[in-house]
């Protein structure tokens, strides 16, 4: 196991709760998009988009088999990635009466996003509070570090 091998853990949650927050930010802005992409000929409305992340060294029975020394490296993690970036087919549209909308449908209707602005402020309160997390985590790791080289001087 390197010395830097927290560090590293570290900073791959960094990158990762950063792409979080970067693709919430992307939901925030096109929450009124009505033209996302064509979709069979027609426009559709922007659709939501989530990240699943993933642990970097295998599954959970893999690390907790580590962890208690019955089987790999003795090394327990290896940080976390981003496994994909995907749109949310779920949720449906939200229809708005505007019949003066250039999208709006025969009966006045206009296909709205599925991004709820409430949502997406919950999930980036969560991504911004593991983001600090893990800069903490950084912080402290640097600073044993540093004491570590100074007791060897």
């Amino acid at each position: 196991m390197s010395i830097f091998h927290s560090m590293n853990t570290t900073a791959s949650a960094l990158t990762a709760q950063r792409l979080r927050m970067d693709v919430i930010s992307s939901n925030m802005a096109n929450v009124d998009t009505t033209r996302g992409k064509i979709v069979d000929g027609e426009w559709q409305p922007y659709r939501r988009k989530t990240v699943t992340l993933q642990p970097k060294g295998g599954s959970f029975s893999t690390m907790l088999s580590t962890a208690i020394g019955t089987a790999g490296n003795g090394q327990v993690g290896n940080g976390v990635k981003v496994s994909r970036i995907k749109e949310d087919t779920e949720t449906p549209f939200k229809l708005v009466y505007d019949p003066s909308h250039p999208d709006a449908n025969a009966e006045g209707y206009v296909e709205m996003p599925n991004v709820d602005p409430l949502r997406e402020m919950v999930d980036l309160i969560s991504a911004t509070r593991s983001y600090e997390a893990n800069v903490t985590v950084f912080n402290a790791n640097k600073a044993m570090l540093t004491k570590a080289l100074e007791i060897g001087k």
